[in-house]
């Protein structure tokens, strides 16, 4: 597999580089035109999401836009109220939201945080109803539970296939996966000096394509084919 763009581009040292990368990205992807629906994940494990949410918008606030930011219920909104004194007029939860949509189209930014499939008709209700454009921070639309069956079909067909992303970063085992727009997706190999940047894609690798990547294999051999499609029977069989 050739990488699109062979430029060697380095991960992030610690969360507060990432946290700033996916600033650049997020502000380069709203403002690029292309699309109104982007999303930006920092897949780490027990990571507080709620500071970086405060400092991502303070950030884009702070790159001259008009960020609401709105979270799926009162509870966490009310935290994100006790710990943003400065942003609390700019902080509601959906149904808040809802109750305070106006005849006039409101054009700004709407931070959705963490939205889960549990919330899937509200906030589609709302990004339908939103004017302005949406940024999904760490947020999952589909559900493992629904699988493969006709409804998780036409979600796909529908809301999820909107939504770009703008930002992603997760740890792998042996490795790692970023996305920072406009570049393509860049897998790196966690070597004994440090990680390494192994291939750029022009898509997200599923996970046995990554797989097959940090091993040093073929992700287009007939073995990686026949276990996609054994990842595709169990997920019929379920």
């Amino acid at each position: 597999m050739t990488p699109s763009d062979p430029t060697t581009v380095p991960l992030p040292a610690d969360l507060l580089a990432a946290e700033e990368q996916m600033l650049q990205a997020c502000l380069a992807a709203i403002g690029s035109g292309d699309g109104r629906r982007w999303s930006a994940s920092l897949r780490f494990e027990n990571l507080r999401l709620l500071p970086v949410a405060i400092r991502l918008a303070r950030g884009l606030i702070a790159k001259g836009q008009q960020v609401v930011l709105v979270w799926p219920d009162a509870g966490a909104a009310a935290l994100a109220r006790r710990d943003a004194d400065d942003l609390k007029e700019s902080i509601q939860d959906f149904n808040q939201l809802k109750r305070s949509s106006g005849a006039e189209p409101d054009e700004r930014l709407l931070l959705a945080i963490n939205p889960t499939p549990a919330d899937y008709e509200d906030f589609e209700a709302l990004c339908a109803s939103h004017a302005g454009p949406v940024l999904m921070l760490n947020g999952r639309l589909e559900d493992a539970a629904v699988g493969i069956g006709s409804v998780a079909r036409e979600r796909r067909k529908g809301f999820v296939a909107l939504w770009r992303q703008a930002y992603w970063l997760q740890p792998l085992e042996g490795g790692a996966l970023l996305r920072c727009f406009p570049d393509d997706w860049r897998l790196y190999r966690q070597d004994p000096d440090g990680y390494r940047q192994l291939e750029v894609l022009p898509e997200r690798p599923d996970p046995d394509t990554t797989a097959a990547l940090l091993a040093g294999e073929d992700p287009d051999s007939l073995g990686q084919q026949l276990s996609g499609v054994d990842r595709f029977l169990d997920g019929l069989r379920n």
